[in-house]
């Protein structure tokens, strides 16, 4: 099952340019029932493995824009550090329903954004005037929510990129994909360091991931990548509702138990 689950993520990752992230955490937790800081911390290590294989064919391709990957990383590396203590926090302090919540939170607020902006025509206007400076700012709650819940890089990172820089598309993507490997690695040290992981898991999934991205490449030209994609992303509207409701009930349930019990018995 683990490795088919990693062949899946790696194949839509192949076909619809998701983030391995934002796809592999909501899958481990409510299809595995993995940890969500264990989740998070295999999505990032997850992530870091597969672009491990795209950087060097972006960097090759002359696809990475150099100075604005800096601009980025000013911000979101002290960003994903901060995202990934965070995280810890809550788990030394037994948050985990707070934790279920965040994530379902972010998780809906990404995906309703990108189902969106999949309405809107993509369009490029290389006569923008260059603000990358302000990629330092707007990186780091980007790189936080890396950090904390493994998913944003992708999304988030290439929407900024078309916003604020004149790159061509070719350029956002490589130099997006640049961005999110380096983030990913420096949060899965951090969740590794800090034991959050499960190496024979983590090994599993990327064993299946490797099969499924080479025949997401192979059939990624056969495939209408924007339908594909804009389902993807309503699935995990679902997900992170789904994180949501699990969230409320785990928390009303409880919560009406102490009520019941602290009203008085009436006497008859």
């Amino acid at each position: 099952m683990q490795y088919i689950i990693g062949f899946v993520i790696a194949l839509f990752i192949a076909l619809t340019g998701v983030g391995a992230g934002t796809v592999t955490v909501p899958v481990l937790v409510l299809f595995l029932g993995v940890p969500a800081p264990i989740a998070v911390g295999i999505g990032l290590m997850f992530a870091t493995a597969v672009k491990l294989i795209l950087v060097p064919a972006q960097i090759m391709r002359r696809n990475v824009a150099w100075r604005t990957l800096g601009f980025m990383l000013m911000g979101g590396v002290p960003g994903v550090i901060i995202g990934s203590l965070f995280l810890k926090h809550l788990v030394n302090a037994g948050s985990q329903n707070l934790m279920n919540a965040l994530l379902g939170t972010i998780l809906v607020t990404t995906a309703a954004y990108q189902i969106v902006v999949s309405f809107r025509p993509l369009r490029q206007n290389v006569n923008a005037r260059d603000r990358s400076s302000l990629l330092s700012w707007l990186m780091f709650p980007v790189g936080a929510e890396v950090g904390f819940s493994s998913a944003g890089a992708g999304a988030l990172g290439s929407a900024a990129l078309l916003s604020l820089t004149p790159l061509l598309p070719a350029q956002v993507v490589g130099t997006d994909i640049a961005f999110g490997f380096v983030v990913s690695l420096i949060g899965s040290g951090a969740h590794w360091f800090s034991h959050a992981s499960n190496p024979e898991l983590l090994i599993h999934l990327i064993a299946g991931g490797v099969a499924g991205s080479i025949v997401g490449t192979l059939v990624s030209t056969r495939v209408p990548r924007r339908p594909l994609r804009f389902a993807l992303w309503v699935w995990l509207l679902i997900l992170g509702g789904q994180f949501l409701f699990n969230s409320y009930t785990a928390w009303a349930v409880p919560h009406k138990q102490t009520v019941s019990l602290s009203q008085p018995a009436h006497r008859s």
